[in-house]
């Protein structure tokens, strides 16, 4: 496990991945001095994440895109990882029906590949979402721009560095 910290945009390690460095930037910008973990196993998924982190999947925020239908504006919603979105609650907090998007739509509005979408440092600046439920949780562990990175926070932190609106978004279990 490689582990670098964010405390300034320049200079970043040579090791850190691009895509990492660009939200260890964002981060740094945000006045958030996270460590961004680099693990040889993937954490593309809550499950795996969990297991790299030693958590339990609900301590690992999902950061999905999706998009506005009536604009195309991205939406990115942040919600813990054994949680589903309730797309109408989801669509009421953002402005507007929402529909997932599709590989190339995320790719091209955050910078990010699915499995790897940080809650900052995108492309275009999303409407963020974060799930009320996570404030449960006082630390979260977030992708950081790979499939294989993550950051931890506090979800209080994860709303203010992701500007995003609280609202109740989870799907009822």
């Amino acid at each position: 496990m490689i582990q670098h910290e964010a405390a300034a945009p320049f200079p970043m390690p040579d090791d850190l991945p691009a895509a990492s460095r660009r939200v260890a930037a964002a981060l740094a910008q945000a006045g958030h001095p996270a460590l961004i973990r680099i693990f040889p196993d993937s954490t593309r998924s809550a499950a795996e994440a969990a297991a790299a982190v030693g958590c339990t999947p609900e301590a690992i925020v999902k950061s999905l895109i999706f998009r506005r239908a009536d604009d195309d504006v991205p939406v990115l919603a942040l919600i813990g990882g054994a949680d589903r979105v309730d797309t109408t609650r989801l669509a009421t907090a953002a402005g507007g029906r929402v529909a997932r998007a599709d590989a190339d739509f995320v790719r091209r509005h955050t910078g990010f590949a699915i499995g790897g979408v940080p809650p900052v440092g995108h492309a275009t600046p999303p409407v963020a979402v974060i799930d009320q439920g996570l404030f449960a949780l006082s630390t979260v562990w977030a992708a950081a721009g790979t499939p294989h990175a993550v950051f931890q926070t506090t979800t209080t932190d994860l709303a203010r560095i992701a500007g995003a609106i609280t609202a109740a978004i989870a799907a009822d279990r």
